[in-house]
């Protein structure tokens, strides 16, 4: 699934997954979710909000990822879509999409590793 940077103000604040997103593949009794970032795998606490119309998932490892990868050139601008691939129960694997992937109708065309 595609899924976009939450971004304010100040900067990123973590990953908006949607409501679609939400309702397919996350069941209101999954309170985290795994997120294998490369080589490092974290825990997100997902908030009751998020099956509420936030869908967000919000930490601090999440936001310092996606900020490196914008500065590597792997991440297209703000807020930049990024790829979420199913790894294993309550798991997905985050694969950037840089900004020459992404079509000007805000679709992907690929993603790279």
């Amino acid at each position: 699934m595609v899924v976009r940077e939450k971004s304010r103000r100040l900067g990123m604040t973590g990953l908006h997954v949607g409501n679609g997103n939400v309702q397919r593949l996350f069941p209101p009794d999954m309170p985290t979710v795994e997120l294998e970032l490369d080589h490092l795998r974290i825990v997100c606490t997902l908030e009751p909000k998020f099956w509420e119309g936030e869908p967000e998932i919000h930490d601090e490892r999440l936001v310092a990822w996606l900020e490196s990868k914008r500065m590597n050139g792997k991440l297209a601008p703000t807020p930049a879509p990024v790829v979420m691939i199913p790894a294993g129960d309550h798991a997905f694997r985050l694969m950037p999409i840089q900004h020459k992937e992404v079509r000007s109708s805000k679709y992907p065309v690929g993603f790279s590793a």
